[in-house]
């Protein structure tokens, strides 16, 4: 029988991301006076539970390509040299460093990367429990959210802050798939 980490009530083993019930998001003001909010269609991750959280990790790989705000002039210029660069800096990478917590309020600290920087970030994560499905599997669901701010990774736009914020909410819900024992 696999054993469980003495904090979550998740098995050891690589849980696989269930892409069709998890998003990648943000929200980033403009003008200073509401938000455009937008999200990456194609990203994946993995969630290794350990033996304890010291033993556990995820990591996780975003196709900035693939925004997706709704309005595809804007996402063309998102994606242009003076602010994304997508050509340079294809995509966006996470590794943890690090999980603690209790219950169902959770940090994840780890290493974000566009491009060539790198970046530390930390994460709120809602545990939001582990579920049966109709199919046999369990899935445990998350939610994280974090900030970053652009201008720390050198994503640029010509007119400033006057137009578009520096600080880039996160918001990620996610689910994983438990490992077959």
């Amino acid at each position: 029988m696999t054993s469980r980490t003495n904090a979550l009530p998740l098995i050891a083993g690589r849980w696989a991301l269930d892409t069709f019930h998890s998003s990648v998001g943000f929200a980033i003001r403009h003008l200073g006076v509401s938000k455009v909010r937008g999200r990456f269609t194609a990203f994946d991750a993995e969630l290794v539970v350990g033996e304890t959280l010291a033993d556990s990790a995820i990591n996780a790989t975003v196709e900035l390509g693939s925004i997706d705000t709704g309005n595809a002039d804007r996402d063309a210029h998102v994606l242009a040299g003076d602010m994304l660069d997508v050509e340079k800096r294809p995509t966006m990478s996470f590794r943890s460093t690090g999980i603690r917590g209790d219950g169902e309020e959770w940090t994840l600290d780890g290493e974000l990367t566009i491009g060539e920087v790198t970046r530390e970030i930390s994460f709120a994560v809602e545990f939001g429990g582990v579920e049966d499905v109709f199919d046999g599997s369990r899935h445990a669901g998350f939610e994280a959210t974090g900030q970053i701010r652009r201008s720390d990774f050198g994503i640029g736009f010509g007119a400033g802050e006057a137009i578009l914020g520096d600080v880039v909410k996160i918001q990620l819900d996610v689910q994983f798939i438990e490992p077959a024992e």
